[in-house]
C-alpha cells in the first residue's frame, strides 16, 4: 500500500500536519508513504517512519515545482492521495481515494487537517528527530539543565513582540527570585536573524546562553524536547516547540489564534488585549504584512510573565519538560 502526502512549504503548517501523517501510519500499518513538501519543511519528515521518499518542491517559475511533482508521481499508483495544500494535483493522479483540504475554514488547522482524512479525534502534531540530533541535543542540554527557550522573530514584523520585551521577560523569569532563577536561556531564529535576536541572548551572562539562531529545525526540535519552557511569536518555531512537547506560550496579535494557536496539553496562547476580529476591523477588514502599526506593542511583559508562571506551575518539572 502506498500513500502520497502533499504537505506545506511552510514549517509551521508542515508541523501542524504531522499529527495526520502519524495518525495515518497507525491506521495503515502496512503502508509506505511518499511526502511532497517545500525545502524548508523537508527536515520535519526526514526521519518519519515508513516515509520512503520525500519529493522536494522547490518553487520554480511557471509552476515548475508542480510539474516536477507530477513527473515523479503521474505513472505511479497510490492507494490514497492526501493534498493538504488544496491543489488540483490529486485529481491528476492514479489513485483509489483522494482527500483534498478545503481552503475556507474556521477550525483550528490541526482539526481541519484531521477532518480532511476522517481522523477523529484529531491526532496531535509530533516530531521524529533523528538519533544524531537527539544525541546533539543531549550534549547541548544535558540532563538536569533547566532551559528557557525563546523565539523572538517571525515571518513578518507585524507578528513580532518587541525584542526588548522578550529580553525583559527573560530577566524576570531567570533573574534572582524568578521562577527559573539561574536557568539557561536558549534563543532561536532563522538564518540571518542574529542581530534581531542578540538583545534577548544578552539578557543573561555568556555562560548561560545557548545560541541556536540559524540552526536547522531538526536540531532545534530535538533541543525543544528538553527545555522547561518556550515563549515565542506566532511562527513555525512555536509549532515546533509544542510538537516537541515543550510547555509552550504563543504570542498573538494580528493573526488568528483560533486557527493557529500552539496545539497540545502544555500549550497556551497569550493575545494582545483585542481580538483578531477587532484588529482586522481596524486594518480595513484584512490583516496583511503591511499593518498600520505593530499591534504586538499592546501586549505588556507582566501579562506574559503571569502566563509563564502559571504554565510552569502546571507543568511541574520532572526531568526537563514536566509530566
Amino acid at each position: 500500500m502506498r500513500i502520497l502526502f502533499i504537505a506545506s512549504n511552510r514549517i509551521g503548517d508542515a508541523v501542524l500536519s504531522t499529527g495526520v501523517l502519524g495518525g495515518l501510519m497507525e491506521r495503515y500499518p502496512e503502508a509506505e508513504f511518499w511526502v511532497a513538501c517545500g525545502p524548508l519543511a523537508v527536515p520535519v519528515f526526514a526521519h518519519a517512519p515508513r516515509v520512503t521518499r520525500i519529493i522536494e518542491m522547490r518553487k520554480e517559475k511557471r509552476i515548475g515545482h508542480w510539474r516536477k511533482l507530477l513527473k515523479a508521481t503521474m505513472f505511479r499508483r497510490f492507494d490514497i492521495v492526501i493534498d493538504l495544500r488544496g491543489s488540483a494535483t490529486a485529481w491528476l493522479l492514479w489513485t483509489f481515494d483522494r482527500r483534498i483540504l478545503k481552503p475556507e475554514h474556521t477550525l483550528h488547522r490541526v482539526e481541519h487537517n484531521a477532518r480532511t482524512v476522517g481522523l477523529d479525534p484529531a491526532p496531535s502534531p509530533r516530531l521524529w528527530p533523528g538519533e544524531e540530533m537527539l544525541a546533539k541535543a543531549r550534549q547541548t542540554i544535558p540532563d538536569g539543565m533547566q532551559v528557557l527557550a525563546m523565539g523572538p522573530t517571525a515571518a513578518w514584523p507585524g507578528k513580532m513582540w518587541p525584542v526588548e520585551r522578550f529580553a525583559e521577560l527573560a530577566r524576570r523569569l531567570l533573574g534572582p527570585g524568578g521562577p527559573m532563577e539561574g536557568a539557561h536561556l536558549l534563543v532561536t531564529g532563522g538564518p540571518g536573524e542574529d542581530e534581531a535576536c542578540r538583545p534577548v541572548l544578552e539578557a543573561v551572562p555568556p555562560e548561560r546562553r545557548i545560541d541556536l539562531v540559524g540552526a536547522g529545525i531538526d536540531e532545534v526540535g530535538a533541543c525543544f524536547s528538553r527545555v522547561r519552557l518556550y515563549v515565542g511569536n506566532d511562527s513555525g518555531l512555536m509549532h515546533l516547540a509544542a510538537a516537541a512537547g515543550a510547555p509552550t506560550i504563543g504570542l498573538f496579535g494580528p493573526t488568528a489564534d483560533a486557527i493557529y494557536a500552539p496545539w497540545g496539553p502544555k500549550a497556551v496562547t497569550v493575545r494582545v488585549p483585542r481580538s483578531h476580529e477587532e484588529i482586522k476591523a481596524e486594518e480595513g477588514g484584512e490583516v496583511t504584512w503591511h499593518v498600520s502599526r505593530n499591534h504586538m506593542e499592546d501586549l505588556d511583559v507582566a501579562t506574559v510573565e503571569q502566563a509563564a508562571i502559571a504554565l510552569l506551575a502546571k507543568t511541574a518539572a520532572n526531568g526537563q519538560n514536566g509530566p
